[in-house]
């Protein structure tokens, strides 16, 4: 396939597959998504679901979470991994949320990458799924896909992230950015396909006979 053949053959099939990608992320507003994501970095979105409920009554806003001890913080994280960071990171963010945003999570990618702990891929989480402003966040599992499609040569997530968003149309990259992530899941994961294997590694290359060595991120 031509790549321009690919892309739409990929638009189809995510489409058919996942035609209303969930948010997997429990969360209830914006506050509770960013803190969520933050959380989900090196650690299973499954996980963080499960230690939210118990975050969130502690505090589930910036004003509550401000006035929290970094130490009460970590103790209800711990099982999310590298807690120290995080727990720093959310304590902190949720004064400067208080302090500069009256108490409000802002729609805006910059200021949203200036909260500790937040990067470009939470920003742009965020962004898509509390506020639906177009964006495609891309982190290594989207990147190992869109190099096994073709769809990519970059050695890094924003170059990546630049060739997704100038191969697909800008309203479709919201759910794409979802889509990607079930499919990599259920299909495509890192252990599960070798870049031969899946429907669609199949299907976008039914002569490689070699596994797709994807570049990390």
């Amino acid at each position: 396939m031509l790549k321009a053949e690919r892309v739409a053959f990929i638009l189809e099939q995510l489409q058919a597959l996942y035609p209303e990608p969930p948010i997997p992320l429990d969360h209830k507003d914006p506050y509770t998504l960013l803190v969520a994501v933050l959380l989900s970095a090196q650690c299973t979105d499954e996980r963080v679901n499960t230690v939210t409920p118990a975050l969130f009554e502690l505090a589930d806003n910036p004003f509550a979470m401000a006035k929290q001890s970094v130490a009460d913080i970590q103790a209800i994280i711990r099982p999310c991994g590298l807690s120290p960071q995080k727990s720093k990171a959310i304590q902190k963010l949720s004064e400067m949320l208080v302090e500069f945003h009256n108490g409000i999570v802002p729609a805006d990618m910059d200021e949203l990458e200036k909260l500790p702990g937040v990067g470009h891929k939470t920003a742009g989480v965020v962004m898509a799924q509390a506020f639906n402003q177009p964006a495609f966040p891309v982190d290594t599992h989207i990147h190992r896909l869109a190099q096994r499609w073709g769809l990519t040569s970059g050695k890094s997530v924003a170059q990546t992230e630049k060739d997704l968003k100038r191969l697909f149309p800008k309203e479709r990259w919201n759910a794409l950015h979802l889509q990607f992530i079930y499919y990599g899941r259920e299909y495509c994961s890192a252990r599960g396909c070798d870049g031969t294997v899946c429907p669609i590694c199949s299907s976008c290359y039914p002569n490689r006979r070699k596994p797709k060595k994807t570049l990390k991120a």
